[in-house]
């Protein structure tokens, strides 16, 4: 069941790249993620899978909220973190991680490290003290 997860991935990424649903392209797409190397298959749960998902819609509703903040409050502190990677993560649910983070307008990955940490810059409002 992971391995037509990671192919629906691998053609969401391309028609999101190419924005074109003509037939030619829809061929060369899954033709690309066909071939395309895999890394060998890790033990993944459809939990997970459904759970990062289940974060994606949450995601979207953050990010315009987030958006109106840094509009109509500033946020003019920033600073980079360090954030732990999930256990037992496989690399298509990393890549969804990743892009959670970046989704939301107030922070970005910087550089995933290969040790299970994610190098995150955030924003946010100053605190008066």
């Amino acid at each position: 069941m992971i391995g037509y997860l990671n192919l629906i991935l691998r053609l969401a990424i391309w028609f999101l790249l190419t924005a074109n649903l003509s037939v030619a392209n829809i061929i060369i797409g899954v033709s690309i993620a066909l071939l395309l190397p895999g890394r060998p298959k890790t033990p993944g749960a459809l939990k997970d899978w459904l759970r990062a998902l289940g974060e994606v819609m949450v995601a979207i509703p953050q990010a315009f909220v987030e958006a109106l903040e840094i509009i109509i409050r500033p946020h003019n502190h920033e600073d980079v973190v360090m954030e732990r990677v999930k256990p037992q993560r496989t690399p298509g649910l990393i890549f969804l991680d990743i892009f959670l983070i970046t989704f939301t307008p107030k922070t970005i990955v910087l550089k995933y490290h290969e040790d299970g940490w994610y190098e995150v810059h955030r924003i946010r409002r100053r605190k008066k003290t």
